[in-house]
């Protein structure tokens, strides 16, 4: 919250300055922009309702430290969903409930459900294996394996899934050009994935992702560690697999919140468990959100 000084020295938070306020709506009104210019320019296929993923009433502990509570969301194929808010609000938490990556943390516990095309994947007798094959995971740090050339860590999911294909090499090229990568490595095929850029490196593991034929895409600040020309080749990709599948993003950078997202939830922890604090397309977010919090997070007066 911005602050005067009264005569007597101490501080006044009952009034903002003018240049402060400016500031915030000049900084609503660009990242407005952005997103109506994004969703202009977006085009998304039509998707029957009720597909996609959906969260009911999730909770999520770590032992009994309660992390998230509550969370009710519907992500549609087709779409683009971004989870933004300060650090320790439950984000990383949430989407890890998602694809019951949760689960593997000791003590982790959960609550609610996890719909994905109208099955819960928390359902008693659910193949979790299966599972996190239809909801596929990038993480913020990108994480080739080391031993495997490039091509090989394209089709490491398949190849531990068991999962019998006709022709690999068709598949690699496939994945590579989703992944906005063929033409950077495909003179290169052999060589370690460790050789690649971060940037390229991180689109590797993306098309290793999508070897596997998700429906889903969960992506964790996957740009947090990358340059902006990297980060710009990530997003392009993100709009490109947007068309055919469920995307949802954790990020702390407002402008790519913007820029990629077509739905935007605002979360935030107050002394408790973290909670949706609101949740709408992303242009509405940035121009006109129902809560005051949520405008004071995203014009930058805290977070």
């Amino acid at each position: 919250m911005s602050t005067n000084e009264k005569e007597d020295g101490s501080m006044n938070s009952t009034t903002t300055p003018a240049s402060a306020t400016s500031s915030s709506a000049a900084r609503t009104s660009s990242l407005g922009d952005v997103a109506t210019a994004s969703a202009a320019a977006r085009t998304r296929s039509e998707q029957p309702v009720g597909s996609g993923l959906e969260a009911r009433n999730v909770h999520a502990w770590f032992g009994k430290y309660h992390a998230v509570t509550d969370m009710s969301l519907d992500f549609p194929t087709g779409t683009v969903t971004a989870l933004i808010g300060p650090s320790g609000c439950g984000k990383s938490t949430f989407l890890r409930t998602l694809n019951r990556m949760h689960e593997f943390i000791p003590g982790a516990a959960m609550a609610g459900e996890v719909l994905l095309h109208g099955k819960d994947i928390y359902a008693p007798g659910t193949d979790v294996t299966k599972i996190r094959l239809k909801i596929g995971m990038v993480f913020q740090k990108p994480n080739p394996f080391p031993s495997m050339t490039i091509g090989e860590n394209v089709l490491a999911g398949i190849k531990l899934a068991q999962l019998k294909i006709s022709n690999k090499n068709d598949l690699m090229e496939e994945c590579l050009e989703r992944a906005g990568l063929w033409n950077e490595v495909k003179d290169r095929l052999n060589q370690p994935g460790g050789s690649l850029s971060g940037g390229q490196q991180q689109r590797l593991c993306i098309a290793r992702s999508l070897a596997v034929r998700p429906e889903v895409l969960l992506m964790d600040e996957p740009c947090s560690a990358l340059d902006p020309g990297s980060t710009l080749k990530i997003e392009e990709t993100i709009s490109e697999l947007a068309k055919t599948m469920t995307i949802i993003i954790v990020t702390h950078n407002m402008q790519q919140a913007a820029r990629v997202s077509d739905y935007t939830a605002f979360l935030l922890s107050d002394g408790g468990p973290g909670e949706i604090v609101e949740f709408a397309p992303t242009r509405e977010i940035f121009t006109r959100p129902k809560d005051k919090r949520t405008e004071n997070y995203v014009t930058g007066r805290f977070g």
